[in-house]
């Protein structure tokens, strides 16, 4: 007999769609409704088999596994904890608690994608919404350096572009929407106007954009490749639109002037205020990533890169990233939550990741997982395991239990770690 789970909210990206119906015979999943493609594999390829820990490759009971792991920790002169994007919030502060118990450095997946928004945001602020008000009220759509007809497919049905709301009952046929990308992508292809910038000049167009805003005369022509008369006809759009969201991604945060291009454009969207209602939404990837930032913000007083080695919070890109922490060889043990570096990291990196014992949380395969001095195979969030996440617009949203398989999650495991080694 089946049992039928409404309201399931998927933990894949950061859209966190939670309008899923998922259908569940005993501990195995048979159906989802509404789900794209990336939704129905967190669900329909989950693997509900037991599992136990294992210590060197070796199967070991819970007890022996955190025990091991509390070792290595109370060992280690300099510990690096990273990952927690893919983990529910109440697991990421046990984390926090950890690394603040241990002297660790902690750092999440931001500080390879989206870490120049969170420095723009501490520099200027950032001027943004709810993916319900642009649902309901905007008319003017602008996809900045990023590729949502790929990387979040649910996006455009639900939020944005053929979304249907209070004030847009016609879905697509009440927006307009621009694309600005160094080449056409899926995204571009769906767009009204597409503005092909030269690669490593959005700074110069965010600037010159900026400048038409005020009344100002930028110089050249065409703009960082783009013809000044469609960056002139954006501006007049722009300042007399209902609502204009700007949506911005990685192609802003990593290439040439990093945080500066996100601080421009959160610059100019503040300043169209003066003419319309605005705002800007970066594209997060992990399914809370934003919840990484947000509990390390709440608990630490920054968003990534922190530090605890001196038994107080410092924060430091470039040298308490993860990346720079392992390509320097200074740390000498990792925990690893709910992320791969193993497969995802420059080889430096994770060359030395291999060197050094290290702790892994995961629920299921991956090269991290392979290398690890202890595996801990929780529950995953969102399917065997309840928890909260934040959405892409910094909404948290309520992870639902579908199916009951009897693994601790990463907040238990955390939990008996930071009591072990304390002793």
């Amino acid at each position: 007999m089946s049992t039928v789970v409404e309201h399931v909210a998927c933990p894949f990206c950061g859209c966190v769609c939670d309008d899923l119906t998922v259908e569940v015979e005993g501990a195995r999943i048979v159906k989802v409704k509404r789900a794209c493609s990336s939704g129905q594999g967190v669900f329909m390829e989950y693997d509900p088999s037991p599992r136990t820990a294992r210590v060197r490759g070796e199967e070991a009971d819970w007890d022996a596994a955190v025990a091991e792991a509390a070792a290595i920790l109370r060992e280690a002169d300099s510990p690096l904890i990273y990952g927690l994007s893919s983990a529910a919030s109440e697991a990421q502060r046990k984390a926090v608690e950890l690394a603040d118990r241990i002297g660790a450095v902690i750092d999440s997946t931001s500080s390879v994608c989206h870490g120049p928004t969170g420095l723009a945001m501490q520099a200027v602020g950032e001027p943004t919404c709810t993916l319900g008000e642009i649902r309901d009220r905007a008319d003017l759509l602008v996809f900045w350096g990023c590729n949502p007809d790929q990387s979040h497919l649910r996006h455009f049905a639900r939020y944005s572009l053929n979304a249907k709301g209070a004030l847009t009952p016609n879905g697509r046929a009440d927006r307009t929407m621009y694309v600005v990308d160094v080449r056409e992508t899926g995204t571009a292809k769906k767009a009204d106007h597409f503005l092909q910038v030269a690669p490593g000049h959005d700074f110069e167009v965010l600037t010159a954009l900026r400048l038409l805003v005020q009344g100002g005369e930028p110089e050249g022509d065409p703009i960082g490749g783009v013809p000044r008369a469609e960056l002139e006809e954006l501006v007049e759009r722009l300042k007399s639109c209902r609502y204009g969201v700007f949506f911005m991604g990685m192609g802003l945060t990593m290439t040439a002037a990093r945080q500066h291009n996100v601080a421009e454009l959160f610059t100019l969207v503040a300043e169209l205020n003066e003419f319309a209602k605005c705002s800007v939404i970066p594209m997060r990837g992990h399914g809370n990533v934003t919840g990484a930032d947000q509990v390390l913000t709440w608990t630490s007083g920054y968003p990534f890169a922190v530090s605890y080695a001196r038994g107080y919070p410092q924060f430091m890109p470039g040298e308490f990233t993860a990346v720079d922490v392992l390509v320097r060889g200074a740390a000498d043990a990792a925990v690893i939550l709910a992320s791969d570096p193993g497969a995802h990291f420059p080889r430096p990196a994770a060359a030395h990741l291999e060197a050094i014992p290290t702790i892994v949380f995961d629920h299921g395969p991956s090269v991290s997982a392979a290398h690890a001095t202890v595996l801990f195979p929780t529950a995953a969030y969102g399917v065997d395991a309840a928890g909260t996440v934040y959405r892409m617009d910094n909404v948290p949203i309520p992870l639902s239990k579908v199916i009951e398989t009897g693994r601790p999650t990463d907040e238990e495991i955390l939990g008996r770690l930071i009591e072990a080694v304390r002793t």
